[in-house]
């Protein structure tokens, strides 16, 4: 993970990755519709519009999808809401 500003430059990055487990990887889409966007393998971004969406998920993930990850995944989403022109990048394989 990471935040990036408008041009690319990183202005933070996580040292944790998601942890593709089967719990995480059956989320329902209806009810996780921001990180049922997450793939092991592509990238996704979120902007500033997008974040308060995932926060709340994360504050709902089920124990079985959590770890290291999601704390610094809400550090991230916090470090997006107080800049402007950050955007939040989830990075795959």
């Amino acid at each position: 993970m990471q935040v990036r500003g408008d041009l690319g430059d990183i202005v933070t990055r996580a040292e944790a990755g998601v942890e593709w487990t089967d719990a995480f990887a059956g989320l329902d889409a209806a009810a996780f519709p921001m990180l049922s966007a997450l793939t092991p393998y592509g990238d996704v971004m979120f902007n500033h519009r997008q974040v308060p969406s995932l926060l709340a998920e994360l504050d709902r993930l089920p124990d079985a999808c959590g770890g290291a990850w999601v704390v610094q995944a809400r550090e991230m989403c916090h470090v997006v809401l107080n800049g402007s022109h950050r955007y939040l990048w989830f990075l795959g394989d």
